[in-house]
């Protein structure tokens, strides 16, 4: 769909964000509706999306859409991004954790994300004071720590710490 450099909105610290076209989850109060059609944005190939991200500095984060709609595209994205440029991913879904890793196209990504936003967001649980998501159903799942322990583990994240 596109491609934002230089955000804070979606993981901690500056951050290249690649917004995917496609979500079939619909969900009311979406911020992205533009995204649901698969044919929406720009299409590009994983290298050509690669290229652009070479030129970037900080943590990547996949959103849209939803990009596990495009599993495969990402999966080699994400592998490239963490081998190539050894960068921090997150990944947003409409999926839980547990849906993502019983599913044989998508958890393929896993080993090459750091924090998975899982969940869809929920109008009526909308919290604008939760850190990098809209609604308290998500989760922020620290993904390696979750495929060592055969569980989802939530990511312990805190921006203030006290010195």
């Amino acid at each position: 769909m596109r491609i934002l450099v230089d955000t804070t909105a979606d993981g901690p610290g500056w951050r290249t964000s690649i917004y995917a076209a496609g979500c079939r989850h619909g969900c009311p109060g979406c911020h992205n509706p533009e995204t649901w059609p698969m044919s929406a944005g720009e299409e590009l190939t994983v290298d050509e999306v690669f290229q652009r991200l070479q030129v970037t500095e900080g943590g990547m984060t996949f959103s849209g859409g939803d990009p596990l709609y495009q599993a495969p595209a990402f999966t080699a994205l994400a592998r490239r991004i963490k081998t190539e440029l050894y960068r921090n991913i997150w990944c947003y879904t409409g999926f839980l954790y547990e849906e993502v890793e019983a599913d044989a196209q998508m958890s393929q990504i896993l080993p090459y994300i750091d924090v998975l936003v899982d969940g869809p967001f929920v109008q009526t649980l909308r919290d604008t004071n939760l850190l990098f998501r809209g609604s308290s159903n998500q989760r922020l799942i620290d993904v390696q720590a979750s495929l060592e322990a055969g569980r989802p583990v939530l990511l312990d994240y805190n921006p203030y710490p006290l010195f």
